[in-house]
């Protein structure tokens, strides 16, 4: 097989045959997911009819610890305890803001390309009086990384927040480690949102293991579904956050701290409440097969890249009008681009719909629009895609 090459499309037969002639180019916003997470979904029904009462333990004795293995190796984690789950980001977001001293002024450093679940939640909170936001442009991308690491070392900040990968453009920060190391305040929270470049751009976090968070979950390039997304907390964390589940105590149920409320040693302390185990069996079972095929996240980004390139290549051969190659967002070498190219149009809505008319999924945010490349494609699938496109 040519290691750029992947030949997977087979292993989708059940996603791709429900909708034959759909030409899925959204893999960025809701990837399709591979044959084995139907059998997963079963395989989570069948527990809980054979175990009933007694099904967390084995969530908890093998499932949690299976998916906290493949998070950690992936991302190049030493302690796969300290990778707490939850249904969304957002919960985890919240945990993390409620270990913040609400008596205290919140100092925040962002950026202007921070998705809604993490920007929404900002701008509310700079609705109060103590809370101020300071948002770093993430364009000129040439600059960005040094205009951030300006601003961490300049300011005494509680919480330190950007993304992996910019959600409206698609842009990668290649220097985490450079910026993490310019925070000025050491007791900083510093997270990094890496929903799209975990499982899409080979990443290691051993050099910021012990300070940074870091956010993902199984929507997108980890092609499991809603419902299991992840926090890595850095290990020997003393945080207590007020927003507090009781499965940060499982375990330990018929104890009574007479001391008031303990928290876990490791990233069980940021764990919330009962929720539906059936994403950590989805999530296991493509993580699993991905190691059984051989497929690795390099070698993921590879395909995806050299599809890239095509459909790049192509436009610039068609001399797209519908969608000029000069409309990229991001640098046309896709030196650090993630999964997805973002054009910038005033017409993005209207060509989007008109896309859909044609069978064509693609997503819009104001006048970019995104198109999302997986290993569910391949060389026949973009040259359909520009057909489509040139038929506008």
């Amino acid at each position: 097989m040519n290691p750029v090459r992947l030949v997977l499309k087979r292993h989708y037969s059940r996603f791709l045959s429900a909708n034959p002639e759909r030409l899925h180019f959204a893999a960025h916003s809701h990837h399709l997911w591979p044959d084995v997470t139907r059998d997963a979904v079963l395989a989570c029904w069948d527990d809980a009819a054979r175990l009933a009462d007694r099904k967390w333990e084995r969530v908890f004795g093998e499932i949690v610890p299976r998916a906290q293995a493949h998070a950690a190796r992936i991302l190049d984690l030493s302690r796969p305890e300290q990778i707490a789950f939850a249904p969304n980001t957002h919960e985890l977001v919240m945990r993390l803001l409620s270990c913040l001293d609400e008596t205290r002024p919140l100092r925040i450093l962002t950026t202007d390309g921070e998705f809604m679940s993490f920007a929404r939640q900002a701008a509310r909170l700079e609705e109060r009086p103590r809370v101020a936001v300071t948002r770093v442009a993430t364009e000129p991308f040439a600059t960005f990384q040094e205009r951030f690491r300006e601003a961490a070392a300049t300011n005494d900040f509680e919480l330190v927040y950007l993304s992996q990968v910019f959600f409206d453009s698609g842009w990668a920060v290649a220097d985490l480690a450079g910026i993490v190391g310019a925070v000025r305040n050491p007791q900083a929270l510093i997270v990094v949102d890496g929903y799209h470049g975990f499982c899409a751009l080979p990443t290691s976090l051993r050099a910021i293991e012990p300070r940074a968070f870091y956010l993902a979950g199984g929507y997108k390039y980890a092609q499991s579904g809603e419902g299991v997304c992840f926090l890595h907390v850095p290990s020997g964390s003393s945080l207590r956050p007020l927003d507090t589940g009781w499965f940060a105590a499982f375990g330990r149920l018929t104890e009574r701290p007479p001391g008031g409320v303990e928290y876990p040693d490791d990233g069980f302390r940021f764990w919330g409440a009962t929720f539906d185990p059936t994403a950590l069996y989805r999530f296991n079972a493509v993580m699993d097969w991905l190691e059984r095929e051989g497929v690795t996240v390099e070698r993921i980004h590879a395909h995806v890249r050299a599809l890239q390139e095509r459909f790049l290549a192509g436009l610039e051969r068609r001399s797209s009008r519908a969608l000029p190659v000069s409309a990229l967002v991001t640098p046309r070498s896709l030196e650090r681009q993630g999964h997805f190219l973002t054009f910038r149009i005033a017409e993005a809505a209207a060509l989007a719909r008109r896309l859909e008319e044609r069978g064509v999924v693609v997503d819009v945010r104001g006048e970019r629009l995104r198109l999302g490349f997986g290993i569910y494609h391949d060389e026949g699938d973009v040259e359909r895609l520009l057909e489509r496109l040139g038929a506008l």
